[in-house]
This record gives C-alpha cells, sequence and structure tokens, in this order.
C-alpha cells in the first residue's frame, strides 16, 4: 500500500466507499461524482500509479477481463458502455493508483 495514496486507503477500508464488487485481483465501486447513470471505477489490488507504470501484460489482461466481467454481468450493461483509464496528470489523471472507469446506463455522446 501507498501510503498517500487514495485507492490504496480504500482498499485497506480507511476511507469508505460504494462497493460493487471485489475479488482477489480488483476492487470496484461507484464513483463519488458520476458521470454517467452507471460510473463505477475498477482498480487493481496491487498498487500500480499509472498504466506506464504496469509492467506485466498478463495482469493489465486479468484487469481488463475482470473490467468485462463487472461490466456485463455485475453492472448488466447490455446496451454498451464506454471505458476511460487516464493516464497522468497531462491526460487527466487525478488519482495515482490504475483504475478504469466504467461508464454506462444511457447512450454516451462522444
Amino acid at each position: 500500500m501507498m501510503h498517500d495514496c487514495l485507492f490504496c486507503h480504500i482498499l485497506a477500508g480507511e476511507i469508505p466507499s460504494e462497493k460493487v464488487y471485489e475479488d482477489d485481483d480488483v476492487y470496484a465501486f461507484n464513483d463519488i461524482h458520476p458521470k454517467a447513470p452507471t460510473h463505477v471505477l475498477v482498480i487493481p489490488k496491487q498498487h500500480i500509479a499509472t498504466l506506464d507504470d504496469a509492467e506485466d501484460a498478463m495482469q493489465l489482461g486479468l484487469l481488463m477481463q475482470k473490467v468485462s466481467y463487472i461490466a456485463n454481468d455485475v453492472l448488466k450493461l447490455e446496451a454498451g458502455y464506454r471505458l476511460i483509464t487516464n493516464v497522468r496528470e497531462g491526460g487527466g489523471q487525478v488519482v495515482f493508483h490504475l483504475h478504469v472507469h466504467i461508464l454506462g446506463g444511457k447512450k454516451l455522446p462522444f
């Protein structure tokens, strides 16, 4: 755990969150500032600061499989969904713990 990482504190149960899904590898919870009717964040339990810091392709593949499972089987977003991963400050990343936003529940504009 990174001591100054908001998402690591959430994983440790030190900061409350509205859990959507959890297993040994990932934790998913509702975004506190949703941009769509469904807006869930999926984070790996291992701290990885940004997508560019991920060194294990299998770990990234597993993360994406879990994201797909959560979107389709847990959230039931049959009509479709959008994934967003912001990378570093210039890309809009605010919390430096790799995370994937799942947005859905309505037709999303481009």
